[in-house]
């Protein structure tokens, strides 16, 4: 067993390089183990500004295949979702860990809005706002009256968007 996997130093490997390679090594020695990842979240969370923007890559994976990590956490990644000057891979990789988790019901009236706020404004990144179209289908499960709304704001959106908000948004279409 390779050295990483019994005891990794997360803030020394998150600033040692940002790779593939390190998000994965990171990724693998978290695993599903709820201490491991409390501390990923602190650096997340309290790290300084490349330690956070760093983190926020392997924290999504791990939320990917453990979704039940993140369910003590959200009321402090969901500001990160408003918050002035945070970089812009935290706020990618928040919205993209959304798409994957149950989202508590109290935090579904803030979650929609910032979704659909990415979606409208022309300065937000593709991969959020294909991730925001992703949460917002997740959503309409619980809320069937947001449909209409995400079919327009589409169907608006459409003639200004990129390849990825274009896949993403035919799929919903046929669901809707």
């Amino acid at each position: 067993m390779a050295i990483f996997q019994i005891y990794m130093d997360l803030l020394k490997t998150i600033e040692k390089e940002h790779s593939k390679t390190q998000c994965e090594k990171i990724v693998k020695y978290v695993g599903g183990d709820k201490d491991r990842f409390a501390e990923l979240m602190q650096l997340f969370l309290k790290g300084e500004y490349r330690v956070t923007q760093r983190a926020a890559w392997p924290l999504s994976i791990c939320v990917e295949h453990h979704p039940e990590l993140i369910a003590p956490w959200f009321k402090q990644i969901l500001p990160l979702l408003k918050k002035p000057g945070v970089h812009i891979a935290v706020v990618r990789n928040v919205v993209r860990l959304l798409q994957y988790v149950s989202i508590p019901k109290s935090f579904h009236g803030q979650v929609m809005n910032d979704c659909f706020e990415f979606i409208a404004d022309n300065n937000t990144a593709p991969a959020i706002k294909a991730f925001s179209l992703a949460i917002l289908e997740n959503l309409s499960a619980h809320y069937p009256d947001i449909k209409p709304e995400l079919k327009l704001i589409i169907e608006e959106r459409w003639p200004y968007e990129t390849a990825a908000f274009h896949s993403r948004a035919k799929k919903i279409l046929k669901k809707l």
